[in-house]
């Protein structure tokens, strides 16, 4: 391969890598009376998650799905976490202070 097909192979790849990432989208998914917003969200793969504390008291939300493992640690009312799914498959989100608090992303 000469260094001019090299440089434009590598300028194809690195323009198809942003593209991707142009059409990822941010979804908002709340946790409130102790309950995610949702009992379950399909969403597409590069795409994002914010998850906001609508509640009086913290949330700790987290994963330990091999899909995508996260604890994205306590935080209070009126703050958020985001987390980005890279990977296809299913993850099971959970919250650590509230056993009953659960949903899953389905990641395409």
């Amino acid at each position: 391969m000469t260094l001019k097909n090299y440089l434009a192979y590598s300028f194809l790849v690195v323009s198809f890598l942003s593209s991707a990432s142009l059409f990822a989208e941010s979804f908002e998914v709340s946790q409130k009376d102790k309950k995610f917003s949702v009992k379950s969200i399909e969403i597409k793969a590069g795409d994002s998650i914010k998850f906001i504390n609508e509640d009086e008291f913290f949330h700790n939300v987290f994963s330990l799905s091999d899909t995508k493992f996260f604890d994205l640690g306590s935080f209070p009312k009126g703050e958020f976490r985001e987390v980005k799914f890279e990977s296809p498959g299913v993850v099971e989100v959970e919250c650590a202070i509230h056993p009953d608090m659960f949903m899953k992303v389905h990641v395409k």
